[in-house]
């Protein structure tokens, strides 16, 4: 059997090139910013998680993906305040901050761009499901209550794929 060394191998400019549809989020149009973020698993009276479809803008983060609602966390501002904010602005509904929850806190490091520690900040926070009727998406293509097993089949935000996966199958950790 013979090995190929991808190492040894000249790098063709057009291999980096993915035209495709399916992975164009992975070529942003404009040099995108990682910060740190407050992120709502925003769950319904059924344990049903309300989400969005990102817009499909190649100048975002992960574009027509789905992702839970939230957003940068702001100098000034704890993350259950930022991530009270960001529900406000994205979806005209005030949440006291009494109702969030803290679920996990996912790390990386991004030195290769010069940023040290990102965090998202996950929270979970429970609505009735006439909170719901009464929201107005202010941002994303669309928002849509799915069951977790439905959300986990889609295509998502990495991170956030994982933070559902972790809350859905949660009591099956030891």
């Amino acid at each position: 059997m013979q090995m190929l060394n991808l190492s040894l191998m000249p790098m063709q400019q057009e291999s980096l090139h993915m035209p495709a549809k399916e992975l164009q989020y992975l070529e942003p149009s404009q040099s995108l910013s990682p910060s740190s973020a407050a992120v709502a698993l925003i769950i319904d009276e059924d344990g049903r998680y309300l989400v969005q479809l990102r817009d499909d803008m190649p100048s975002i983060f992960f574009p027509d993906h789905w992702g839970c609602f939230g957003g940068a966390i702001d100098n000034t501002e704890s993350p259950e305040d930022a991530v009270v904010r960001e529900l406000f602005e994205e979806l005209t509904i005030l949440i006291d901050v009494s109702r969030v929850s803290l679920f996990t806190r996912l790390s990386y490091d991004a030195p290769f761009i010069g940023y040290g520690a990102v965090d998202r900040v996950y929270f979970e926070v429970k609505v009735a499901n006439t909170e719901i009727n009464e929201m107005v998406l202010q941002e994303g293509a669309k928002m849509e209550v799915k069951e977790g097993p439905d959300l986990l089949t889609q295509k998502m935000v990495p991170f956030d794929h994982f933070a559902v996966w972790m809350h859905y199958y949660r009591l099956g950790f030891k």
